[in-house]
């Protein structure tokens, strides 16, 4: 089944987008509302992240151990910390690691 990376990002988007919102003015929301928000945040991104394992999970481990290198070598984050992302641990997680 293929991951509708659309609609993750379109919720995720949407959760920070209302962040955003209560940042800007605070005093608009009750307490009720800005935590169903933040809770709206870390299910969205937990679900990403989520998505992303279970798309890893699906290469082979050549394939694997070539996008972690690649990972590794295109951005700020160490190969460690993406083998840990991405292998290590449980699959589905209910927060963010990130």
């Amino acid at each position: 089944m293929a991951t509708d990376w659309n609609a993750l990002t379109a919720e995720e988007d949407r959760a920070y987008f209302m962040a955003g919102i209560v940042e800007i003015s605070p005093e608009s929301f009750t307490i009720e509302e800005k935590q169903e928000i933040l809770r709206d945040m870390v299910t969205a991104s937990a679900a990403i992240e989520n998505a992303m394992r279970d798309d890893f999970a699906r290469f082979d481990e050549v394939t694997q151990t070539r996008l972690i290198d690649a990972l590794a070598g295109a951005g700020p984050r160490h190969r460690d910390w993406w083998h840990r992302m991405l292998v290590a641990g449980h699959r589905h997680r209910d927060t963010i690691t990130i």
